[in-house]
């Protein structure tokens, strides 16, 4: 259905019109329970700001909310726009224009749901000029897109124009492990984690795995698709971020300089390399790991950073090694199995961080000294390493020592307790919620 049509059943309550929810139409099992931080929408007015990777199920989540809108509150108490069916700010704002007058007069909420509204550039200047004209009083803006900077970019460029809401800009996060092995368990068992790791939490990708064993490939080149789109959006090259991809994968956990990144990926210089890092990091593909001064409790931006990929869908779809299923990656070296597992934990810190609503999630932090080196810093009294092989509290004798106010923890196959020193497994870390 286009937009017209939606809207004309929209107002007059249809909701079993064919083609009126496609995303939700198209579901099937297993079908997964989406929480990234917004459990209802708020009935004030204002503007919501969520954002996510491609193919994580903002869409369909829009839907289910428009559906609910319409379901609870009454025909023409919910409107929707596709972003990616605006050309400009212009068209955006007379679209929105058109549709206002639609709301019902006796509607106890009106909401407005704009899809992928970061496809339109300077979007937000088109809200602007509606909320100054008092066009959108009483209208609970959602909007979605595909950019984690925008949050900030809209945030900022919206000043006292979102409402009164208690929180206006979320990160729509993967799935957590635990709704992940709640559907997929009995198909993966003691491989749970591993499948979890090479679909990213990604639910339409998730659901694929369990029913077929294999990520397929149209769900790869979606993904490519989406970053080299926004690569090109920004008028960089396919080539050369197919080569920063390359490189990031091939040195997984070694801190590395823009200056080195250039050199290893033949770009101009390390301004050009910092490009490609922080398109990455827009997308919520990519983060940085700063080495963390523990006397003074922050990062270090002048030292070589590490890049551990944060969203590890993406780095399946750009791994030279084609991960598509469980003994894929079981027949990689320990070495690299080592690399993704770190990946994994840098996703799970990313993915918390989101959910608190942390300004930059995306940021993160690794230890070391000329003796040691402890792989994340959670925070001052949390450090995580992760050793896919085996390993033992005598081997970190001196974390005490280093931190006597700290607690560390060992991500690999044994259970153990010492002295602030606990083991444990992928699997405990992922369903753990107390950290």
């Amino acid at each position: 259905m286009d937009v017209r049509s939606i809207n004309e059943a929209l107002r007059s309550g249809a909701l079993d019109t064919g083609g009126l929810f496609p995303h939700l139409e198209d579901l099937g099992l297993p079908v997964f329970q989406v929480d990234f931080g917004l459990p209802d929408l708020p009935v004030d007015a204002g503007v919501l700001l969520v954002r996510g990777a491609r193919q994580y199920g903002k869409s369909t989540w829009l839907e289910g909310q428009l559906r609910r809108t319409i379901a609870v509150h009454g025909p023409a108490s919910g409107f929707y726009l596709n972003g990616d069916q605006i050309g400009d700010v212009d068209g955006l704002v007379a679209a929105v224009r058109e549709l206002v007058p639609w709301f019902a007069t006796n509607a106890p909420v009106r909401r407005l749901f704009i899809d992928e509204i970061t496809a339109i550039a300077n979007w937000e200047r088109g809200l602007k000029r509606l909320l100054d004209a008092g066009e959108l009083r009483g209208v609970l803006v959602v909007t979605t897109g595909s950019r984690a900077t925008d949050l900030r970019r809209g945030a900022e460029r919206l000043p006292g124009r979102k409402g009164r809401l208690s929180r206006t800009t979320y990160l729509f996060t993967p799935l957590p492990f635990v709704e992940f092995e709640r559907v997929c368990g009995d198909r993966f068992g003691e491989d749970a984690t591993i499948a979890y790791m090479l679909c990213g939490g990604c639910p339409i990708v998730a659901a694929e795995l369990a029913q077929h064993g294999r990520i397929p490939e149209h769900a790869i080149e979606m993904v490519r698709d989406w970053v080299f789109g926004e690569c090109a959006a920004s008028g960089r090259q396919r080539s050369s971020l197919i080569a920063v991809w390359d490189a990031l994968l091939m040195r997984g956990g070694a801190p590395m300089g823009q200056a080195l990144l250039a050199r290893e990926t033949g770009l101009a210089n390390n301004t050009v390399a910092a490009g490609y890092l922080e398109l990455l990091a827009d997308l919520m593909c990519v983060g940085t790991a700063w080495s963390w001064d523990s006397s003074r409790g922050i990062g270090l931006r002048r030292k070589r950073a590490k890049f551990p990929p944060i969203n590890l869908l993406a780095a399946v779809a750009f791994d030279s090694h084609r991960l598509r299923c469980v003994a894929d990656w079981k027949a990689l070296p320990n070495e690299t199995q080592g690399r993704w597992w770190e990946w994994l934990v840098a996703q799970e810190i990313w993915r918390r961080a989101a959910l608190r609503g942390e300004e930059s999630p995306e940021e993160l932090l690794f230890w070391a000294s000329k003796e040691h080196e402890v792989d994340y810093v959670v925070r001052p009294s949390l450090l995580v390493e992760v050793k896919r092989g085996g390993a033992s509290a005598m081997e970190f004798g001196w974390f005490p020592h280093a931190f006597p106010k700290a607690e560390l923890w060992i991500v690999g196959r044994e259970r153990f307790a010492a002295d602030r020193i606990r083991g444990l497994t992928m699997a405990d870390l992922l369903r753990d919620n107390n950290w």
